[in-house]
């Protein structure tokens, strides 16, 4: 073991992730992001975020809004109506998320093409099947 960095453990790391990783492993599934970016332009109902967010099935997304709301990111409002209306909403601590969501969703796609061909490159060297005989 290197003699350079003794005081990372793995109790050390556990320390300092495991508060955040619950939050985090939440905030960054696979259909939450989208549905917080969804939601980031202000209300919406549940049936514009079933049409929205592309393969994401109406269990998951109800799974998916359950958990955001009890995490406090959203509001659900239902307005007494036949049939009853839904809307879902950002609260003030998800509004501050969606910020940041937002650049890095922009930060992805400025740099996709160039993570594509690093892996491309990556690949190239590293594929065993590409090894010459």
């Amino acid at each position: 073991m290197s003699q350079g960095n003794t005081r990372v453990t793995p109790q050390v790391v556990n320390a300092e992730a495991c508060p955040i990783r619950e939050v985090l492993d939440r905030v960054v599934g696979k259909w939450s992001v989208p549905i917080l970016i969804a939601a980031g332009h202000g209300p919406i109902r549940f049936t514009e975020l079933e049409r929205g967010i592309e393969g994401i099935s109406r269990r998951m997304l109800t799974l998916t809004l359950r958990n955001l709301e009890r995490d406090g990111l959203v509001t659900r409002t239902v307005y007494p109506t036949v049939p009853p209306k839904v809307e879902y909403a950002l609260t003030p601590v998800a509004r501050e998320l969606h910020a940041t969501l937002t650049n890095l969703t922009q930060w992805a796609e400025r740099h996709r093409v160039s993570i594509a061909e690093s892996r491309a490159r990556y690949d190239e060297i590293h594929d065993p099947e590409q090894i010459p005989a």
